[in-house]
């Protein structure tokens, strides 16, 4: 199973794949918000053209918003990537501290800092839950695995290969005392067949060979 980090675009194209798709989430979740915003302060009899107003006027703002944070946060997981030449859920905490803290610089190193804390925390609660996701989802893997392993066992195949089945008590002769009695006949009966056999044979003399010296 692939990681989040090696699933997703490689680092020049995932800056543009990262900034379209926050720009379509900002603007498809902002709109739907400003227009239900926008018909719930639009008076009676107005809520409609409210509501679609709203959405035109704060619907693209919003996804440019998203555009910006998704654009820098790829940029800083691309330079972080570059720089300690590995793909882990680090770069992606460093990443969304250095976008909070970015973003916040203008109000102060206060609310930079305060941003850059934030940025991290909400980065680093996403890759846990993510982790664990992959975990549950890859133990679910193998208790299937485990699962169609011991119901091919108990069908009688182990690893493709068909397991003998042990033969019932009727049909080996040892279910009860009466196929006791006729199995163990039979054995004795052969026992000494074969015992005759080997007697006669070990009884019987090879004739004298001729000679023809005179």
């Amino acid at each position: 199973m692939g990681t989040p980090e090696s699933a997703r675009e490689p680092c020049p194209d995932r800056i543009l794949d990262d900034i379209g798709g926050a720009f379509g989430m900002g603007a498809v979740g902002g709109s739907a918000f400003h227009f239900i915003k926008g018909i719930y302060n639009s008076p009676a009899g107005y809520r409609l053209s409210g509501g679609t107003q709203s959405l035109r006027m704060n619907g693209p703002k919003l996804g440019g918003s998203f555009a910006v944070w998704g654009g820098l946060y790829s940029t800083f997981d691309c330079a972080f990537v570059y720089a300690r030449q590995k793909e882990d859920p680090w770069n992606s905490i460093f990443s969304g501290a250095a976008t909070g803290g970015l973003l916040a610089l203008r109000q102060g190193f206060a609310s930079s800092t305060r941003a850059a804390l934030f940025g991290g925390v909400i980065l680093a609660l996403i890759e846990g839950a993510g982790i664990m996701m992959n975990k549950a989802a890859a133990s679910a893997q193998n208790e299937q695995v485990l699962m169609g392993d011991v119901g091919s066992v108990q069908s009688g195949q182990i690893f493709g290969q068909t397991v003998p089945e042990t033969g019932s008590g009727s049909e080996s002769g040892t279910g009860s005392w009466f196929g006791d009695l006729f199995g163990k006949g039979k054995k004795k009966e052969s026992e000494e067949n074969s015992g005759s056999k080997t007697q006669i044979l070990e009884s019987f003399d090879a004739p004298p060979v001729p000679t023809y010296e005179f």
